[in-house]
This record gives structure tokens, C-alpha cells and sequence, in this order.
């Protein structure tokens, strides 16, 4: 795939990799409105229809940007002019004036145009209460599938580190199992997040066409690059950890506590900018159909003039996120040491936790907490990217046209005449 914008849709024969010296469509005569950087028209193939699909919606004016300018240009929903025809470009120069902008289309969960921090985030809970049926299924499952064994490790561990009184701990008692034990706990749950973050990622990308999906649908549109998500993932922790090690590592060989601290927090401050530039690149590898390599460099472009915004969106939806776990959590960990851990005794000596019922009550409250929050989580991702591709790239025409709104992005027709 080329730096041109294209966005394979999930169920479309198109591999991603967009053919060498494609041209963007030729601009309607006299009509300026057109992205020069507009993909070309029938590359957003409705997922799984043909291309006699009923309109979802009956087709609108599209949404403009001041002057009569498209979002690619103006790069700001707000670029309309004043609503008395008096202020702004908007009005003797071509805007709506006093009649305002039109409606956006939403064949949708979201509008198709560039989307505000509360259009995100609902958007996201949305397709969750729309597709209940198929998101919750695949967040449930590999929550449940996580918790069992995450319980089973933790209940063996606990019960490998109990001391009898009287007897001396022995670590080659339980350390090489445990640590096996703890490290196939996390490899799990990595694949398991994979795997919610590869098949929602398809989900969202239909719910914003309007479409429905099946946790079937999701898995074949999914699985061609479950492989290259895997090796995004590795190599995005991989170079997480190199980081931290090259940046503490010298504090650490000259025995100086204060540079090995400043080394970590230069490490933290690198990481979390890197973090946020590649943040799309999990979207941008499944719904184009990207190599590694392209995805990287797909979501450092997008996010390119825009980090501040992205950045405050993804800490927003991890402290919701963080807020509703510990909510549903919480409580039913109290209740666990109150009820199977003895109490404050079983906190103090460290078998609080270590009781069938504690294990399964608190497994309960993750399983629930994550099934909630994965899909949150992955939405907000996939909308942000869907988000960058409307402002820099013009995709609402060619999403609009995708869910059969055939004259969107047109020359616009002048404002009303009515009274």
C-alpha cells in the first residue's frame, strides 16, 4: 500500500495495497468540494452486500466547510460561517448563511463528518448497545476464558508461596512452575485481547456503515490479519521495553539512584509520546489490510498535528474505562475477603485471596469489568481513526457512498429560498 489514503472495508476482495500510481477521480466541472486526496469511488464495497444494497438513508446534501469547502480542506467542522449571513466566509462567499449548515448523514452509529469528543465516545457505547448480541459474545468469551485460567494460576501460585509455621521457604519449590504458570497467564491474555481487538475492530468499522454483524462475520473479515496484529503487538511491547531499559540501564551500572530515576522518567515521557503516535496503527492494519510497517507509518501520519487531542481522548477513555472497573470490582473484592478471606487477619498474613470462594468472586467482577470496558476500549480507537481519515482525507464522501448514499459529496445545492 502506497501513503495514499484507502480503506479496505471488512468482506471487500481488496488486499489493502493500493496499485501504484492510482489517481484520485476527476473533479466534477466547476465543483471545488472534492479532496484532491479523495480515494478512488468504489473501493469502500459495502461489507458483505452487493452494490444493489438499499440506501440506508435517503441521500442528503453533504456537510461543507466554509466557503463550500470539504472537511480535507477546512480540516474543521466549524468552518460555516455565521448563522445571520453576516460574519465569516460563509456568507456573501458561497456558505449557508442564515439558513446553517445541513444535517450530516448517519447511516450510522456516527455522523460523516469530523466527530467531537462526546460523538466518540457514544458512538462507541452506541454500537455496543446496537450489536450487543455480537460484541458482548466476543468480550465475554475471552473474558471468561482469561478469568478461569488467570484464577487457576493465581490459586496454585498462592498455594505454592503458603508457608506452614515452622518452615523455612524454599524458592525452588514453586518458582520455575509459577513463573511458567504466570507467563502463559500473560501470553493469554495478550492473545485474548488480540483477538477482541481484531474482531470489534471489524464490528465498528460495519456499525458506522449501518451494517449488522455476526461474531462469524467478524472472525472471517478478522483472521487474514491476526498474524501481522500478533507481530504489531510484540514488536509495539518489545520496543515499550527497550526503551526503558536503554534509558535506566546507565543510572543502573553506575550505582547512581537519582540518574536510573531520571533515566525512567525520560523513558515514561518517550514511551507515551511513541504510544500515542502509533495508536492507530491497529486500526489503520486491519481495516486497510496493511502490512506492520505501513500501519505504523499510516498512524503517524494521521496523528501527525494532532497528538494533544488524541493523547486527551485515549487518558479520558482509560480513566472512564479505569473508573468503571473499579467500580464493578471493588466491591465484590471486599465482599470476597469479607466473606471467604478472613477478613482483615487474611489481609495481614496474605491469604485473603487465596480461598476458592475469594478467587471466584473476584474472577466474576473482571470478567464483567472487562466485558464492558475491551469493547469501549477498541471503539474509541477505531472511531478516532475513522475520526482522522474524515479531517485529513475526505473519507465521508467515500463512506457515504458505501452505505448507499449515492449523490453525497455532489455539488452542493445553493441554501433555500423559502421564507
Amino acid at each position: 500500500m502506497n501513503d495514499s489514503p484507502g480503506w479496505a472495508t471488512p468482506g471487500s476482495p481488496s488486499d489493502g495495497e493500493g496499485a501504484e500510481g492510482t489517481q484520485p477521480p476527476a473533479r466534477p466541472a466547476g465543483d471545488q468540494k472534492w479532496s484532491a486526496e479523495q480515494p478512488p469511488p468504489g473501493q469502500w464495497s459495502s461489507p458483505g452486500t452487493g452494490a444493489s444494497d438499499t440506501p440506508a438513508t435517503p441521500p442528503q446534501r453533504p456537510q461543507q466547510g466554509a466557503g463550500g469547502r470539504s472537511y480535507a480542506q477546512t480540516g474543521d467542522k466549524r468552518g460555516y460561517g455565521s448563522q445571520n449571513g453576516t460574519g465569516g466566509t460563509g456568507g456573501a462567499g458561497g456558505g449557508w448563511g442564515t439558513w446553517g449548515p445541513p444535517p450530516a448523514a448517519k447511516p450510522g452509529v456516527i455522523p460523516l463528518r469530523p466527530l467531537g469528543l462526546g460523538e466518540i465516545l457514544d458512538g462507541a457505547v452506541t454500537t455496543m448497545r446496537t450489536h450487543w448480541r455480537s460484541v458482548l459474545s466476543i468480550s465475554l468469551a475471552v473474558a471468561v476464558l482469561v478469568q478461569v485460567f488467570s484464577v487457576l494460576v493465581q490459586k496454585y501460585s498462592g498455594d505454592r508461596l503458603t508457608i506452614e509455621p515452622g518452615s523455612q521457604a524454599r524458592m525452588e519449590d514453586f518458582s520455575d512452575t509459577s513463573a511458567l504458570l504466570t507467563l502463559a497467564a500473560y501470553l493469554l491474555q495478550l492473545l485474548g485481547g488480540l483477538l477482541v481487538t481484531a474482531m470489534l475492530t471489524m464490528i465498528f468499522s460495519r456499525a458506522v456503515l449501518g451494517r449488522p454483524s455476526t461474531v462469524g462475520g467478524a472472525w472471517r473479515d478478522a483472521r487474514g490479519q491476526l498474524l501481522r496484529l500478533a507481530g504489531l503487538t510484540l514488536l509495539i511491547g518489545f520496543g515499550a521495553v527497550t526503551v526503558f531499559v536503554l534509558l535506566i540501564l546507565p543510572g543502573v551500572l553506575a550505582g547512581n539512584l537519582g540518574l536510573g530515576v531520571l533515566g525512567g522518567l525520560a523513558a515514561a515521557v518517550l514511551v507515551t509520546w511513541l504510544w500515542i503516535r502509533i495508536s492507530l496503527a491497529s486500526p489503520a492494519l486491519m481495516l486497510e489490510k496493511a502490512t506492520i510497517r505501513t500501519a505504523l507509518a499510516r498512524s503517524s501520519k494521521l496523528v501527525n498535528g494532532s497528538w494533544w487531542r488524541i493523547f486527551g481522548i485515549t487518558a479520558l477513555t482509560a480513566l472512564i474505562t479505569a473508573l468503571v472497573s473499579a467500580i464493578i470490582v471493588y466491591p465484590l473484592l471486599a465482599v470476597s475477603v469479607a466473606l471467604f478471606g478472613g477478613g482483615l487477619e487474611g489481609l495481614a498474613d496474605g491469604t485473603a485471596l487465596n480461598s476458592w470462594g475469594s478467587l471466584i468472586l473476584t474472577a466474576i467482577g473482571s470478567v464483567i469489568a472487562l466485558t464492558i470496558t475491551m469493547p469501549i476500549q477498541s471503539g474509541v480507537t477505531v472511531l478516532l481513526y475513522i475520526d482522522q481519515r474524515i479531517r485529513r482525507e475526505a473519507l465521508d464522501l467515500e463512506l457515504a457512498r458505501a452505505a448507499g448514499l449515492e449523490n453525497y459529496g455532489a455539488d452542493a445545492a445553493a441554501p433555500p429560498t423559502g421564507g
